[in-house]
């Protein structure tokens, strides 16, 4: 009981209770001492603003508007990469999901395998599993588009499993009452009740997706990347603003698709 009323907030006071100070006072004191670790030197980081401020200048000059058709198609080529590989995840991952959901497992085995399985995917980027897949098929956007996927099957998977997780139990209970399988449980259950967050998730993952496929190119896997990258290495900064306006509109787009859709299975839910 005791435990309780020190945590407890708001205080007496309106101040936050003593130990939640306590332990932000020694989060930020070890992040403190810690920082020469990772050579954070505030000193340098100020006296560097002058020179991102002349590098930003860069940017205010015209656009290569000439380089505009090769743009549209690299660009092209980046959604295309983000979309094939985001359906080929959404597919792979939602009963991989399942399966990792402790209330949708059909075995506490199965469970921690899947989980393991789901971890192993998303261990490393998505750029280190586009170098092994080049190495393997040869350049392209196919080696870019079978890294996402990888990726994203990992993240997805988990994701669509934590959303499951916290549903509802008494539709689901009351779809078990009369005497729905074990599938049907999950389908008509579970899954209309974690819709809502299923889109939400594809959405992130898109955007996610999008952004990483532009660095991809790096490795020689399609996309825009290769071009953006020899953008600012050959300081063709009339391109590069072009390149950065191009994704983030793309980006700015899938944003507002993304709360239309749930704004529109939301209403749906409740109507």
């Amino acid at each position: 009981m005791t435990t309780v009323s020190i945590w407890r907030w708001p205080t007496p006071s309106g101040l936050p209770p003593l130990p939640v100070i306590a332990s932000l006072c020694a989060v930020l004191g070890a992040m403190w001492l810690t920082a020469p670790l990772v050579e954070v030197d505030f000193v340098r980081l100020a006296g560097s603003l002058g020179k991102m401020a002349v590098f930003a200048g860069h940017f205010f000059m015209a656009p290569d508007w000439a380089y505009l058709p090769q743009l549209l198609g690299k660009m092209l080529e980046t959604i295309e990469m983000t979309v094939l590989a985001t359906a080929i995840a959404l597919v792979v991952s939602l009963p991989l999901g399942v399966l990792a959901a402790r209330n949708a497992t059909p075995h506490i085995v199965v469970y921690r395998l899947v989980r393991d399985l789901l971890s192993l995917m998303r261990a490393l980027p998505e750029l280190v599993w586009a170098l092994v897949f080049v190495s393997a098929v040869g350049l392209g956007p196919l080696p870019g588009v079978m890294a996402l996927a990888l990726v994203t099957v990992g993240f997805m998977g988990k994701f669509f499993a934590e959303a499951i997780e916290v549903v509802d139990h008494k539709p689901v209970e009351g779809v078990r009452a009369h005497g729905a399988g074990w599938l049907q449980v999950r389908l008509f259950a579970m899954l209309p009740q974690a819709l809502p967050d299923f889109v939400g998730t594809v959405m992130y993952i898109l955007d996610h997706n999008l952004r990483a496929a532009t660095i991809l190119g790096l490795v020689g896997a399609g996309g825009i990347g290769y071009d953006l990258v020899m953008a600012m290495r050959l300081y063709q900064y009339d391109r590069l603003i072009l390149i950065a306006l191009a994704i983030y509109l793309v980006v700015t787009l899938l944003d507002r698709l993304s709360d239309q859709l749930r704004s529109r299975i939301i209403h749906g839910a409740r109507a």
